[in-house]
């Protein structure tokens, strides 16, 4: 197998992974520039997700090809970036080691392998901007290139109070007010109720969304009658 010519880091934050080795996130930001001073455009991966699917991606560590440690499930574009889902293959040495490393905190980082189809370079700031690339691996890796990406879940393990707060800013759109009352009110509350939890992420944003404007409404209503 002929390997990609590049590679582009991405720093995440493995805030859990599940039992089973799954985990999610964000392989590539789109309209970031990188340590590398190219910016991926939104749409340079539909031809490559579309020829390939997710289990045409390999998912390597460190970009080795002899280092096969598990399978991408679910590989698409939204409007952040690339999104990933996968899972670390239980029965292989190396997928329990990088499990372990992510649980640890030691390794946080996501990599993509792929060729340059189409780029442009902008003449004034030199940055170039990449309009089609030919994925062919996304790799779990030390080094991050663009420290913006998150990996949003891999559960096991809850995040601190600060990666919960930024995730209500940056996901659930909460202003950062809104989101530190959630942390000091309702935090402890989801903390122990988190197996309970159903959903996409997008609905757990709805509803501490909707938590957060019924504790408002109740200071609210509470400070009237005083």
């Amino acid at each position: 197998m002929t390997m990609p010519g590049e590679s582009k880091f991405l720093d995440v934050a493995l805030d859990a992974v599940e039992q089973d080795g799954s985990f999610h996130g964000y392989a590539s930001l789109f309209d970031k520039v990188d340590l590398g001073n190219d910016i991926v455009e939104r749409g340079a991966f539909a031809k490559s997700l579309r020829t390939r699917g997710a289990g045409g991606i390999r998912m390597l560590f460190q970009h080795d090809p002899g280092e096969p440690i598990g399978t991408w499930t679910e590989l698409r574009e939204d409007e952040r970036g690339l999104f990933v889902r996968g899972r670390l293959a239980a029965g292989v040495t190396r997928a329990r080691e990088v499990l372990s490393l992510m649980r640890g905190g030691a390794l946080d980082g996501l990599s993509i392998g792929f060729r340059t189809v189409k780029a442009r370079k902008d003449a004034g700031s030199g940055v170039r901007r990449i309009l089609e690339a030919d994925l062919w691996e996304i790799s779990v890796v030390t080094f991050p290139m663009l420290p913006d990406a998150r990996v949003a879940a891999v559960k096991g393990t809850l995040p601190s109070v600060r990666e919960f707060e930024r995730w209500l800013t940056r996901d659930a759109g909460l202003t950062r007010s809104d989101a530190r009352a959630v942390v000091a009110e309702g935090f402890a509350q989801l903390v122990r109720k988190r197996d309970a939890a159903r959903g996409t992420e997008h609905d757990l944003a709805e509803r501490i969304r909707r938590a957060t404007r019924t504790m408002k409404d109740k200071d609210t209503i509470h400070d009237r009658h005083r």
